[in-house]
């Protein structure tokens, strides 16, 4: 299996045990892999009157994944979940807020509510 393969399917182990995390913690799941031509969700989230996106980052150790999200994907990030909110009207009203979630191999994903603010 190449290097890409076995880091896509590492991705998609760490995107369901941080839906299976969320779901234990009283979210509802709207959403995973959403595609936009402006950029991909990796969970959508309900909770209340708040739309949470989440952005899930495995990496070998917490600071590397950390610090795996720059500027210009936390940008793309922000439009892809405004095209969520004009494709789905039911979401159209409720606060969106950023997550991250970090995974470490045979860990508990580590939740980072509210982990930026898009300035719009």
């Amino acid at each position: 299996m190449s290097g890409r393969r076995r880091a896509q399917r590492y991705g998609r182990l760490a995107e369901t045990a941080c839906v299976w995390h969320l779901r234990l913690l009283g979210y509802r799941i709207l959403a995973r892999g959403f595609r936009t031509p402006v950029g991909e969700l990796d969970i959508v989230a309900r909770r209340s009157g708040v739309l949470v996106v989440v952005e899930v980052k495995a990496r070998g150790d917490l600071s590397t994944a950390a610090e795996s999200l720059g500027p210009r994907q936390r940008g793309r990030i922000a439009r892809a979940a405004s095209a969520f909110q004009q494709a789905r009207p039911s979401c159209a009203g409720l606060d969106v807020r950023f997550d991250v979630m970090l995974v470490r191999p045979w860990r508990l994903p580590v939740h980072l509510p509210d982990a930026w603010r898009h300035e719009s």
